[in-house]
């Protein structure tokens, strides 16, 4: 049964980049269902938080709070420049290519990578979550609070779902193979989401 779970593990994470839905198709809602499930419903919020979750479950196992807790802090950040009428530009784009960017991190991290990288990948997703939170804030209407908080929870639990994902294979020597499995997979679904989005 345990030599299955890796095969297991990574053909869930593959059938998961198949949906190609990105922003356009969600659509606006408010309270705490609609932020729920509104990280849930679309692939590209669904790869890059699990990605981060899986990044830090091979990178950071000692640690595994820390991205987390940065992808977290930086996208509710993001929600409340949205909510106070900062635009930025490029937010779709943006999103898309972290679903690549993130699914290239977890291909390529690593425990005995040097420090400065390490910093250098938590830097890149806290900016990539600024646009996830941003564009979420977008797709709220009426009372936000309850939606910011559907959506972190959702978040949370995307990104423990990665973490799990990566500790229940540590040690195992189906561990490499599933890193670079589901890294692979999730960078894959990011370019498809980006053909589907020209």
């Amino acid at each position: 049964m345990r030599s299955s779970l890796p095969l297991l593990l990574a053909t869930t994470l593959m059938t998961l980049s198949l949906p190609a839905m990105a922003h356009p198709g969600h659509e606006h809602g408010s309270g705490l269902v609609a932020g729920l499930l509104h990280p849930l419903t679309g692939a590209d919020h669904l790869l890059a938080m699990i990605a981060v979750g899986l990044w830090a479950g091979f990178v950071m196992p000692q640690r595994v709070l820390i991205a987390p807790l940065t992808f977290m802090t930086a996208m509710a950040g993001g929600a409340l420049l949205g909510w106070a009428g900062v635009s930025m530009a490029l937010v779709e784009p943006g999103i898309l290519l972290s679903v690549v960017v993130f699914g290239l991190l977890t291909l390529t991290g690593g425990q005995r990578q040097s420090a400065g990288v390490t910093l250098a990948s938590l830097a890149c997703i806290g900016v990539f979550a600024v646009l996830h939170g941003h564009a979420h804030a977008t797709e709220a209407s009426g009372h936000v609070g309850p939606y910011l908080m559907g959506f972190m929870l959702a978040t949370a639990a995307l990104h423990g779902i990665g973490v799990l994902i990566a500790l229940a294979v540590a040690g195992s020597r189906g561990r490499r193979w599933v890193q670079r499995t589901s890294g692979v997979a999730i960078a894959a679904g990011g370019v498809l989401l980006m053909a589907g989005a020209v």
